[in-house]
Parts: structure tokens; sequence; C-alpha cells
């Protein structure tokens, strides 16, 4: 597969023999290397497209339910983000306001606006319609169809028909100029896609998994009251911390501008945050090739808030680890930080967590 190197991260170019089989891929992109540094940008063959024409989602009739006001509070690299929840609007209304001009872009290159970002990012609050169910892939689109990826993750809860939003179904942001997302690992933390339709670039920063506890250290000391009220608090989304002072602290940062057309892959317990260049609309999804399980056994979960999305691991570990299933069952067994919860099924977690109605946004991509 071809693939160069761009600020640390790499681009992954596959023939479109290669691109047809997503499994075989991902596992490739993997083995080149791609999980050491957590991200990886994938660019589609020639003649591969996700959906044939997009107007008819600008129609007005295509809704954000609930899009978020950002707040950003904080100085000199250290930021919370609040999110208020807006009045629901149309598409066309998102974009009319995104290219209005209290909200549009700057001028500017891409460096220009990731310094501009940076400097004011506490001023002139974005909007990020973000969280919203659904796919705009065309059905006839097989490879890499985010609505139907190929993945043990759903092979798993489909089987029970269970549907867990934004984790093994699709979600659409729809971004503007400084809409973020902030520094978190996925849920569980699993490999995720995200793919921009059309629209402005984003920006992604992430670090290396194996760092990955450096940087929750560190915000836990620059963000101490977070940290006391939650110790995993960097799964709600809200802290943002600029690649300047990760640099400052010595934590690895790599940098990838994702255009429209583009997808770009996050591997297990791999940190990232980011912002849109502009409007656009991207659509993302998780999902689970057999090298997470591993990661999934030992994925921590918030300590607060109660939609957080919890997988009990037994059907992974017996299905595809059947050598390690006594001994990790002995280990959960012994584990005497265990709640009740542990003790449920893997349905019955997910089940539990799919009809809930979260109270703040996931806004993870």
């Amino acid at each position: 597969m071809r693939f160069r190197e761009v600020d640390g991260v790499q681009v992954f170019e596959p023939s479109f023999e290669e691109f047809q089989d997503f499994s075989r891929c991902i596992s490739e992109i993997e083995r080149l290397g791609a999980a050491r540094t957590g991200l990886a940008k994938v660019i589609p063959p020639k003649g591969w497209i996700a959906r044939k024409d997009y107007s008819t989602i600008n129609t007005g009739e295509f809704r954000i339910p609930a899009p978020i006001s950002q707040v950003f509070q904080g100085r000199q690299g250290l930021y919370e983000q609040y999110n208020i929840v807006k009045k629901g609007t149309t598409v066309h209304e998102f974009e009319k306001l995104a290219r209005s001009e209290r909200y549009e872009p700057p001028k500017g290159n891409h460096s220009d606006l990731e310094r501009k970002y940076w400097k004011n990012i506490t001023f002139r609050t974005p909007l990020y319609g973000a969280d919203v169910s659904g796919s705009i892939f065309d059905d006839d689109v097989h490879a890499w169809n985010i609505s139907n990826l190929p993945s043990i993750l759903n092979n798993m809860l489909e089987e029970e028909d269970v549907r867990i939003p934004g984790v093994n179904t699709p979600y659409l942001y729809f971004g503007m100029w400084k809409s973020t997302f902030a520094w978190h690992t996925e849920d569980m933390d699993l490999f995720s896609i995200n793919y921009i339709h059309y629209g402005a670039p984003k920006t992604w920063y992430v670090i290396p998994p194996e760092h990955g506890k450096r940087l929750e250290r560190l915000a836990a000391g620059f963000f101490p009251e977070s940290f006391a009220s939650c110790s995993n608090f960097l799964r709600h989304k809200m802290t943002v911390i600029s690649p300047q002072v990760l640099k400052k602290y010595s934590i690895p940062c790599s940098k990838v501008i994702h255009e429209a057309g583009q997808f770009m892959i996050t591997f297990p317990f791999a940190y990232h945050c980011g912002f849109n260049h502009g409007f656009n609309c991207a659509e993302s999804t998780n999902f689970a090739i057999e090298s997470w399980i591993d990661y999934g056994k030992k994925a921590e979960q918030c300590d607060c808030h109660s939609d957080s999305v919890k997988i009990d691991m037994d059907m992974f570990v017996k299905k595809y680890q059947p050598e390690q299933w006594e001994e990790y069952k002995a280990s959960k067994m012994s584990d005497s930080d265990s709640s009740d919860e542990d003790d449920l099924p893997l349905i019955e977690i997910a089940k539990k967590y799919s009809k809930k109605t979260r109270k703040s946004t996931r806004c993870a991509r």
C-alpha cells in the first residue's frame, strides 16, 4: 500500500482493489505503523465516491436537532469548553450562519488559521451541529460506508439488535470556523473513522497512545478541580490544551490537515482534538478489529456521568481470545472494585446505555 509521512502522521493511498476490503486495509495500516502515532489519513482511490448528489442535504428539510454554542474559558493554552444547547435548525440555515460576517473564517492559509484559532479561541463563540444521528452515504456504496462497516463491534452488538448512537451507528457533524472537538479518546478506547463529505478542512492533533497517561497526569495537574470530581474527566470532552503547552512538557503531538473527501482513522487510546476551518459536513462512528480487545479490557470510564458507554468484554474474549478466557474471568472475579454493573452481560449493558437520553453532547469529532 502506498503511504507517506507528513508531520509525523502517515497518509495512505490504497489502490482500488485494496480499498474494497475495509478490515484488511485497516490491519495493513496498523501493521505499517500508524497505530504508534494514533492517527492515519486515508485518501480513497479515484473512482470511489461517497455520495453522488449533496444538494438534497441543504434543501431546508434536513435538520440539526440540537446545535451547541461552544464557550471556552481559560488562558495561555489551557481552556475548558462548555456546550450550551441551542434551538434546532436546518442545515441550510446553519450554513448561512456559518458563512455570515460574524462566523466566517478569517483569511489565510492553514498555518494562519491555526495561529488565529489559538490566539482567539475565547472570542466569538462558535456553533457546532454535532451528534446528528444518521448517514448520508449512498446505499450502493459498499467499501468504507460508515453506516455499514465490517467490525467485530458491529457484529457482536447487532446480533442482539443493539444500537449505541455514535458508537455502532453513524453521527453527522456540521462544523463552522472554530467549532472544536476537545482532547479525548473514544468510548471504550475504540477505533474511530471520520469522513468529510464536503466543505472546509479540519485540523487534527494527536498524541501517541504510549504517551496518553502522561497527558492525563498533565491535565490533572492543570485542572485539579475537574480531576477531583472525576478521575477520568477528559472523557467529558471539555478540556483543550494547546500543542505549545504539550511541547513545553515534552509530550509529543502530531498535526494533520483533514480535507473533504478524505478519511481519518484514530487508534485505540490515542488522545486527539481539533477544530474546523469553516462550514463542513462530516460523518463518523466507532469500529473495532481484534487488536482493540486488549484495549477494551483495560478501558476506563467516567466516574460521574451515568450515561458513559460501558461494554462488558466477556463475549469478545470468549470468541476472539478463547485461550485467555479463564485467566480473564478469574481476574474479573478478583477485582474487588468491580461495580454491580460489571456482572451484567454485554447486551444488557449496551441496551441500558443505548436507551438513555444523553444530557450532554458527545461532540467528539
